[in-house]
């Protein structure tokens, strides 16, 4: 990878492939960032390059950048799909002027009318990989509940109440706009939940998990009486969550690059997609507390484990 010359925004850097001219290229904006999320980005970076080979150009960042000077690059570079990063790459890509495609990534979700327009590989693992990998653990599960915010989460849940037939669970989804609904809510299913059938999940929801009140009173409330809890967030797993499912992010680069590839010859959709290469989290502490016991292959197919060695 060469350093090319920057263009005329002084915060802006860019940094470029070799590209084919007249290819149809792809771009990927991405926004300059501290670890441990530069890390993130360079491994997700670092699965575009292997995936789209030598048809990419990256631009980095800053919040405050002119995306005026982008799009006039990506004429120059014949770009037709763009792939955004984070919040700060995917507004600045919403800014440029044309009739680029946009793939984001390395977001939760977009707006409903947002997702009309472009194509989100969300960071929020399948509903039905967390379901199945439940049962697996689990399998006298029968019923699953889960609080969310329909502003953040309601195309996930729509996929989860597919998920969860599929998988022989009923789900019990409930709907909170805002942090006191969300805690009234958990207060009444740890106060009914019967764990001998009953799990909860927390999704990566900003209104209905907040981390400093309903995550310790989910914990501190379901570890005396048995319930499971699994949740989206790996962090969630290290403070007592049984387990967690997280991106692989380097296949996650790969996976964007083939939207971007499919984009490009016409074949894509839009709207937003679940993440489904993942990586397994579990809580060994919690899962003995709960009477589960694994062997040394089922813990060797786990990726991380918790509490560490």
């Amino acid at each position: 990878m060469r350093l090319a010359a920057d263009l005329p925004s002084r915060n802006l850097l860019r940094l470029a492939a070799e590209t084919v001219v007249g290819s149809g290229n792809i771009a990927v904006i991405y926004p300059e960032s501290a670890e441990p999320f530069r890390s993130v980005f360079t491994q997700i970076l670092d699965g575009i390059d292997d995936k789209a080979k030598n048809r990419v150009v990256r631009y980095m960042v800053s919040a405050n950048v002119n995306p005026q000077d982008i799009a006039n690059d990506l004429r120059r570079q014949d770009v037709k799909v763009v792939i955004a990063l984070g919040r700060n790459g995917l507004k600045t890509a919403m800014a440029l002027n044309g009739d680029l495609k946009i793939i984001a990534g390395g977001l939760l979700s977009v707006p409903e009318a947002d997702g009309r327009k472009l194509t989100l590989l969300s960071l929020a693992p399948a509903p039905s990989l967390l379901f199945d990998k439940l049962k697996t653990l689990m399998p006298e599960v029968t019923r699953v509940h889960v609080v969310f915010d329909p502003r953040n989460s309601g195309w996930l849940i729509r996929l989860a109440k597919e998920s969860a037939r599929a998988a022989g669970l009923e789900l019990v989804a409930e709907e909170a706009g805002d942090l006191a609904t969300a805690l009234a809510r958990y207060q009444s299913i740890l106060a009914t939940a019967d764990p001998r059938r009953d799990a909860l999940w927390l999704p990566q929801d900003v209104t209905t998990v907040d981390e400093s009140t309903v995550l310790p009173l989910v914990l501190q409330e379901s570890w005396p009486k048995g319930l499971a809890v699994f949740s989206s967030n790996l962090s969630h797993v290290k403070r007592g969550a049984l387990f967690s499912l997280y991106p692989d992010t380097t296949q996650l680069g790969r996976n964007l690059a083939s939207l971007a590839l499919d984009s490009l010859s016409g074949s894509g959709a839009l709207g937003q997609l679940p993440l489904r290469d993942v990586l397994v989290a579990v809580n060994l502490r919690t899962a003995s507390h709960l009477g589960l016991r694994f062997s040394s292959r089922q813990q060797q197919s786990f990726n991380l484990t918790f509490p560490e060695p």
